[in-house]
């Protein structure tokens, strides 16, 4: 009979991150079968876990992996919900049938871009775990022409409060040559996702970024035609390669049988053709 441990079986059930879930057992706020559990404990095939006030019954992992690429405007939060009021990225969703979508990182309210979203707990953990080092790539616009020894300096590595840190790659993108008080992009490239690392970096160097959007999140780049606040549902294929990243195996999603009167269209972006990254926006 198939039987795992209760905060991975719960993570991948989209209950949160295992990580919140242990805290959650150690609080006793999750019951098994009607019964509050101790960190370690296992769950079975047919138990009823209930916490937060959600109840499931366990399954076995199908591995029909799902990935949404949402496009996130500046000014939302990524808690599914807010003591403050501010609008969330959940609300924009589409709804899951079974389970609920778990975010793959996050970013700040002042950041923009591609976030995705999986109905596969244990995927979103192993790509977001720094062991992976699964690239993150983003448009910065800073103000001023930043200087060589900057640039050399953010490659190399600086100190931040919580360690070492560095951008793998800097590209110069664009801005207006000879303004060096104007507004200039550059694309980096990091390995890890720490909270506001990128904008810790660049402040590292007495540098303000005035925008940041998220380009792109390992194999998956934000579609050029994805309007801020909308998702798409990310191709087959190059969900199957980001779960071979981090040694996942993963099941074609079962097609779902639309209404006859309903128009065709493709829901899922890339069974044409994949949108290149998108680039920042110049000023």
């Amino acid at each position: 009979m198939f039987e795992e441990r209760a905060q991975k079986a719960m993570s991948r059930l989209g209950f949160g991150s295992r990580r919140e879930i242990e805290r959650w057992i150690q609080q006793g706020r999750v019951k098994v079968n009607g019964k509050p559990i101790e960190l370690g404990a296992k769950v079975r095939e047919g138990d009823q876990v209930q916490c937060n006030g959600r109840r499931v019954f366990i399954k076995p992992p199908s591995r029909e992996v799902r990935i949404l690429a949402y496009n996130k405007p500046e000014g939302e939060v990524c808690s599914r919900k807010d003591e403050s009021g501010r609008r969330t990225v959940y609300k924009n969703l589409p709804g899951l049938p079974n389970g609920r979508w778990v975010s793959i990182g996050r970013l700040d309210i002042n950041t923009s871009g591609l976030l995705l979203f999986t109905n596969d707990g244990e995927l979103a953990n192993r790509l977001m775990h720094p062991s992976h080092e699964i690239e993150r790539e983003y448009a910065v616009r800073v103000n001023g022409r930043v200087d060589d020894g900057k640039i050399k300096q953010l490659l190399k590595g600086v100190a931040l409060e919580d360690g070492p840190a560095s951008f793998d790659r800097i590209d110069y993108a664009g801005g207006q040559e000879g303004h060096e008080g104007a507004n200039h992009w550059y694309h980096v490239v990091l390995r890890e996702g720490r909270n506001r690392e990128v904008r810790r970096l660049w402040e590292a160097v007495d540098t303000r970024v005035s925008r940041l959007i998220r380009l792109r999140y390992g194999n998956i780049s934000l579609p050029r035609n994805l309007r801020q606040g909308k998702t798409v549902e990310v191709n087959f294929d190059l969900v199957e390669q980001l779960c071979q990243q981090v040694g996942l195996s993963c099941e074609r999603p079962k097609p779902k049988r639309a209404p006859r009167s309903a128009a065709k269209k493709s829901s899922v972006w890339g069974r044409k053709s994949a949108p290149a990254a998108r680039r920042g926006r110049r000023s």
